[in-house]
């Protein structure tokens, strides 16, 4: 499929600015922040700071904890500014994306890829001076994995590329351990594998609510080159051997009752959730009643509840 320029939008998404008109000034700092992507940053963030809690057995050093956090934050903005800007030709033509900074016109293309080159440059030199220069060289290894693994390599080419792109999602639990302890230990290691067999039942939900948008840009998507049966039955995979791997950390010594009582019962209703899911669709349930956003929305308090847990177990040990 062909994928037209960015001026093209869809049916009704009028152009809010363009750079050569009126950009009223506290737009233009909301645009900007928007280039960052601040909801899915918060879910970085989830899994970073709890993991330091853990490497340092208790309460980290809380200026090492504010500096970690920004310097995730500046990283993650500048990967996420210029996914944006590769993929403004596609978000022009998604209903889920119309909205963004570049399809209205209140940032421009060149805007925007200097901000992201300029964060990415910032954190860079940020996690290097304040951290320490293996946080910092995790922290752009994450960056580059994101832009030009996924980004530029995979999402268009791949119905697997959730998997391997969400490694990039994955890193901030690496840079949490780091920046406690300059190593990286089998915990961080573990709690990596739980965020990379999370990415795919967590996003794959949501990517088969909006599958009709993804098929009109001709982004391979599993949901929209698999039937839901098929998407279903993998989600239940995925989940099973995240939960499993969840539950390594005790058995090895690195956490304790609490976590493992948290991961038992968080783990156990999202197994109900995707077994659930699997035989709406084996069923062969379609539209609403598929209710596949029900897994979407829990992944996110699941992984919460569980990296809360993290940094909790320390002080019941």
């Amino acid at each position: 499929m062909c994928v037209t320029a960015v001026e093209s939008r869809p049916a009704g998404v009028a152009l809010t600015s363009s750079p050569g008109g009126h950009r009223p000034f506290g737009a233009r700092v909301k645009a900007f922040v928007a280039l960052t992507k601040p909801r899915i940053i918060e879910l970085l963030l989830i899994t970073t700071v709890p993991v330091m809690f853990l490497a340092a057995q208790g309460v980290p050093d809380l200026w090492l904890v504010v500096v970690t956090t920004v310097g995730g934050y500046l990283s993650a903005g500048g990967a996420n500014a210029l996914n944006m800007y590769i993929d403004r030709d596609i978000d022009a033509l998604m209903d889920r994306t119309s909205q963004r900074p570049l399809v209205t016109g209140m940032v421009s293309p060149r805007e925007c890829l200097a901000f992201g080159f300029a964060l990415a440059a910032i954190s860079t030199v940020w996690f290097g001076l304040l951290v320490n220069w293996l946080s910092a060289a995790l922290s752009l290894g994450a960056l580059l994995f994101y832009v030009v693994v996924y980004t530029m390599l995979l999402k268009r080419r791949t119905s697997q590329n959730i998997v391997w792109g969400g490694i990039a999602g994955c890193m901030p639990v690496l840079i949490g351990w780091s920046a406690v302890t300059n190593s990286v230990s089998w915990a961080a290691v573990i709690l990596f594998a739980v965020i990379f067999f999370w990415t795919p039942p967590h996003y794959w939900p949501l990517s088969m609510k909006v599958k009709e948008d993804y098929a009109r840009v001709g982004v391979p998507m599993l949901p929209v080159v698999a039937s839901n049966r098929v998407v279903a039955r993998q989600i239940v995979v995925y989940s099973w051997v995240m939960v499993v791997v969840s539950l390594l950390l005790t058995p090895l010594g690195y956490t304790g009752w609490f976590y493992t009582a948290v991961a038992l019962v968080t783990g156990g209703f999202w197994l109900w959730e995707a077994h659930g899911l699997q035989n709406r669709a084996k069923a062969g349930v379609t539209g609403a009643k598929l209710k596949e956003m029900r897994l979407f929305h829990w992944s996110i308090t699941y992984v919460s509840l569980l990296f809360v847990a993290v940094a909790v177990d320390p002080f019941l040990r």
